[in-house]
């Protein structure tokens, strides 16, 4: 048996800043509305006979959506970005061209890129270990990390 759980109207959004350095279009700075989609499969189980408690799904979304909330989600793993400091201020290079942005202002990913389709492997790794730490018994999450309504990527973990 599987619970989805629609992003747009469930509020489980965040705004952010990004870049895809190399990209043509992508390369810049630039923004988006996301949404996350949630798909958890698995058995029913304990006192209420739930795949999954709602409510937890979207505590644990929301969670990480608030840490990405109006930041700029910078990837520690980029090939293409050179890091001259990641304290206070988060400075690197991309190309000669020079960044220096306020610690506070910036979410460290420690990915390969800040795609969607990263982002939602990110989503998914984490609601899922945290669903199996709290005893559900799932057999798998998906989740769709949208920059927009109708535009998204889809990555799915399974036991």
């Amino acid at each position: 048996m599987k619970i989805v759980i629609n992003g747009i109207h469930a509020n489980l959004r965040f705004s952010a800043a990004h870049m895809i350095p190399e990209h043509d279009s992508c390369g810049c700075i630039h923004g988006h509305s996301y949404i996350v989609d949630v798909v958890v499969e698995g058995e029913r189980s304990g006192k209420f006979g739930f795949v999954a408690d709602f409510k937890e799904v979207k505590g644990i979304v929301r969670e990480i959506c608030s840490v990405m909330d109006h930041k700029v989600l910078i990837p520690l793993k980029n090939k293409f970005i050179s890091f001259k400091s990641i304290e206070e201020s988060i400075e690197f290079d991309i190309d000669g061209k020079e960044y220096k942005l306020p610690a506070d202002d910036c979410y460290l990913l420690d990915l390969k890129s800040t795609s969607a389709e990263d982002l939602a492997e990110y989503f998914t790794e984490k609601v899922f270990q945290k669903l199996k730490d709290h005893g559900a018994k799932i057999s798998s999450v998906e989740i769709c990390v949208n920059e927009g309504i109708g535009q998204g990527a889809f990555f799915t973990k399974s036991e």
